[in-house]
This record gives C-alpha cells, structure tokens and sequence, in this order.
C-alpha cells in the first residue's frame, strides 16, 4: 500500500558540486526536494522510480555516478548501473534503505500503472520517491529549444501533483510527453499506478522552469481511513 511519496527533478545541478558556480540558481528547488523527502514518513519500503532505457530493478545496492557531468562521485557501491534519474534519487536520500525501480522510457500508460500497483503491493507501507523532469521545450534556449505547448503540459501535470490527481496523470499521452522531452511521464503514471483509489493530502513544493525545462516537486501522503 502506498503510503506517501515524493516527486522530484532529477537535473545533475540539482548535486552542488556539479553545478560548481552556478548551484545557487537550483538552491530553492534543491530545498523542495529536500522537503519533500524529509516528508516521506518511516515506511515498510522506500522505492526510487526514475526513467531510463528499459524497465527494470536495480535492487538496493545498485551504484550511479556523475563522472559523465565532470564529477567524480559515485552513489552506492560497485559498478554504476543506475541512469541518472536514478543516481540523483540516491543522491537526495543519502543513507537511507531503498530499492531502485527504472521504467522505460516509452513504457505504455497501462505499462506503468501495472508497475505502480505492483509496487505498491510489495509491503504493507510503501513510500515512493518519483523522479522525473517537466518538458525540456520551455524557451528558445531550452534543450528542446520553445515549443508553445511545453507550459501547458507542465501546468496540467503541476496541478495533478497537486490535487493527488491519478486520472490526470494516468492521462498523460506518450507521445506529446517525448515531443516535449518531458522524461518524467512514465514515472509519473507509475505514482497514478501505486496510488490506486485512495486519497491523499499533496502539495505542490516547486513548479519553476530555470533553464527552460520544468521543475515539479511534490509531496503526497494518505489520509487516514
């Protein structure tokens, strides 16, 4: 059953020593992530889900690294399997216990609900940790350069964050989201997924776009029956 869970971005500059001089620029973003995972109350399980290349479990003991973003630091032990939604999802707990979920991707809405409900059935108390990043498509400087759709698309997903809203999120369509370059969709609809029919108390912590692609940081947590 899930019980709460966090959304958050998953940029390399959100990790200070990535971002070097410019760190300050994420300095409010990196404290909603913060909040928000401070906020996962004690769980039976705590999961990172983040996109990648395929869907698939990484266990608890799985490593990632910032050597591709100029900084030699690796999280975890052993070889760095991890894609970097998940790496800086393991950055943001620090020690805490974790398994580490990826979903492709293009995985399809029903994919990533299945996943979701499946996860949430691991224990009696599941917390999620949801990470995944807006459009990429916010203005002519942006990864994606402008696209007139991008703030919509942030805006309809900044408000189902913030009204616990699964159907809007399960709604999502796949191919505007990769249009857009919004790498967070699937995992999105895995939190649609894991939620289920249950109500939960949520806050939208962040919705800001800096280098023209969307920050959402969100907390959610289940009301009592």
């Amino acid at each position: 059953m899930l019980t709460a869970a966090a959304v958050c971005p998953h940029p390399p500059l959100l990790v200070p020593e990535v971002a070097s001089g410019a760190a300050a620029e994420l300095d409010a973003v990196r404290a909603a992530c913060d909040a928000a995972v401070r906020r996962l109350a004690p769980a039976d399980l705590l999961i990172v889900v983040g996109s990648g290349s395929a869907t698939r479990d990484f266990g608890p003991g799985a490593a990632g690294s910032l050597r591709p973003y100029g900084v030699d630091l690796t999280l975890g032990q052993g070889e760095p399997v991890l894609p970097l939604s998940l790496t800086i999802g393991r950055w943001l707990i620090g020690d805490r216990p974790a398994l580490f979920q990826g979903v492709a991707e293009d995985a399809s809405p029903a994919a990533c609900l299945r996943l979701g409900a499946d996860l949430a059935d691991l224990a009696p108390a599941v917390a999620l940790l949801v990470m995944g990043d807006g459009s990429a498509c916010r203005t002519a400087a942006a990864p994606g350069y402008l696209d007139p759709r991008a703030a919509g698309f942030d805006a309809a997903v900044a408000a189902a964050l913030a009204g616990a809203n699964r159907a809007a999120l399960a709604g999502l369509a796949p191919g505007l989201a990769a249009e857009l370059r919004a790498a967070g969709r699937a995992p999105w609809q895995v939190l649609a997924g894991a939620a289920g029919d249950a109500a939960y108390d949520a806050e939208l912590l962040a919705d800001t776009a800096p280098y023209g692609v969307g920050y959402l940081v969100a907390s959610w947590t289940r009301r009592a029956l």
